[in-house]
């Protein structure tokens, strides 16, 4: 059998890290095995529902590269694709499952259910409507009487099954609660909308939290009522923001759009949560999403949950933006260089970022000197690894700046030369010149480049005005 792997966010929101690294194994699964991974959109809690978010999950699967063989926007074979259009089919097979006994129809209010059920004391809703006989039930239905779907759950003893990363499972049917199928709205619930889609898509492998493997028996018990053969199973456990917290969207933790925001690549992401509960069984931790594709097997997921650790994606990113072409880097720097004074060289200033920055969010801290000189304080220009001072940059400042205004040839190797000569000239170290001039051109400690970098960058207008204002300053 083709294996076939789903998808099946709700759309209220922003892409969480969690489900994100859920649909990349469930993509992963598939395309190792040559199958098919399928979009399906859970839209049946209308009141999460927010404008736009199903937008936000296709343009989060393309920018990573998981691009779906079916789903709501390219068709399929098994669709619709959207669970609030398929309503009728969910209807068909709720009366069919009353039919079968694994439902019946219950006529109590909410209020009813809710006074009569304690999750506090586990105590389950004891539903009186399960006595009703069938047919009379039907017939108040027919009349039009307001009524919800619920479950029966008549087993006794234990449910066993087997999970791909949990193994056997065992769980008393007494734990289980009759919970509702079919909501007097028409619209299903998460419980039995997804067994209904699972078996019609002929979905061979479940992907899921592993929250869910105490209410896997209430699934299984619908596909056996149904005479169904129910999917491989596969629960993970959470993405931790720390021992005691899971990573959540309601707490604020980063989603994949903030995490991008901040300037982190997309592939590092992907690269990053895979390993957030898989171990490719080796030292190596860089894998694109087709290296992925090649080496990843369900036998190598964790049962431990898994910790998101913001220093180890950064640093996992910096390894990809150093691996980025100059070219490349440029392309993704240059919106970060909005607002730059005109005579600022882009491409210089590129080159010098590029093997400096582990997030494209740590431009704007890196390059804010250049849009406007700071006001420093001349402590800066003491380092005694360099042996300057204020009196040493006070001294050589008059120096650089003869220099520069004569310079011709703006370029960083040029620059360099000349003063490395003139340190020559002055008797000092190079640092005693290189360094006060990189103080002078940037009023900060630390720049992304050295002095004649940040010259070229800079441009030599620029430049001399810097000095001159160090030179006032000194």
């Amino acid at each position: 059998m083709k294996v076939r792997t789903r998808f099946a966010p709700s759309p209220t929101g922003y892409m969480h890290i969690g489900n994100l690294r859920t649909a990349l194994y469930e993509y992963l699964i598939a395309k190792a095995a040559g199958g098919d991974f399928i979009l399906r959109i859970e839209d049946t809690d209308q009141k999460r529902y927010v404008e736009g978010a199903t937008e936000i999950i296709y343009n989060t699967l393309k920018t990573v590269g998981m691009n779906w063989d079916e789903g709501p926007d390219i068709g399929g074979n098994f669709g619709p694709y959207v669970q609030s259009e398929r309503k009728p089919i969910y209807a068909e097979y709720a009366h069919k499952l009353v039919e079968l006994g694994g439902a019946h129809y219950c006529f109590c209010s909410k209020s009813e259910a809710d006074e009569e059920k304690n999750e506090e004391l586990n105590i389950k809703f004891k539903d009186p409507c399960k006595l009703i006989p069938l047919e009379e039930a039907k017939k108040r239905v027919a009349a039009g009487e307001p009524y919800v779907i619920r479950q029966n759950i008549n087993k006794k003893g234990k449910s066993k099954y087997h999970d791909e990363v949990y193994g056997d499972i065992e769980i008393d049917y007494d734990e289980l609660d009759e919970g509702v199928l079919l909501k007097s709205d028409g619209f299903p619930t998460y419980n039995f909308a997804n067994v209904v889609d699972d078996h019609l898509m002929e979905i061979t492998h479940v992907v899921r939290g592993n929250e869910y493997i105490s209410s896997t028996p209430k699934y299984n018990l619908i596909y056996e009522d149904f005479g169904w053969e129910h999917p491989h199973y596969v629960h993970v456990p959470p993405v931790m923001k720390d021992a005691q917290h899971k990573l959540s969207k309601r707490n604020g933790d980063a989603s994949f759009q903030d995490l991008v925001a901040k300037g982190y690549l997309p592939e590092a992401i992907i690269n990053y949560i895979a390993l957030l509960g898989w171990n490719p069984g080796t030292e190596e931790e860089i894998f694109s999403l087709d290296d992925l594709k090649k080496i990843f097997t369900v036998e190598r997921l964790n049962r431990s949950p898994a910790i998101f650790d913001i220093t180890k994606l950064t640093w996992m990113n910096g390894c990809y933006i150093r691996a980025l072409s100059p070219e490349k880097f440029h392309k993704l720097a240059s919106p970060y260089y909005q607002g730059m004074p005109l005579g600022v060289d882009q491409e210089a200033l590129s080159r010098a970022l590029h093997p400096r920055v582990e997030t494209l969010g740590q431009i704007a801290e890196q390059t804010d000197f250049i849009r406007q000189l700071p006001d420093y304080s001349l402590d800066l220009y003491t380092n005694k690894k360099m042996k300057t001072d204020a009196n040493i940059a006070k001294e050589v400042m008059p120096a650089i700046k003869e220099i520069l205004s004569a310079q011709q040839d703006w370029s960083n190797d040029a620059l360099f030369e000349s003063l490395k000569a003139l340190a020559e000239k002055l008797g000092v170290k190079n640092g005693q010149v290189l360094y006060p001039a990189r103080i002078a051109l940037s009023g900060k400690e630390t720049t992304p480049g050295g002095a004649t970098e940040l010259a070229v960058i800079l441009g030599k207008e620029e430049s001399l005005r810097r000095i001159d204002a160090a030179l006032a300053k000194l």
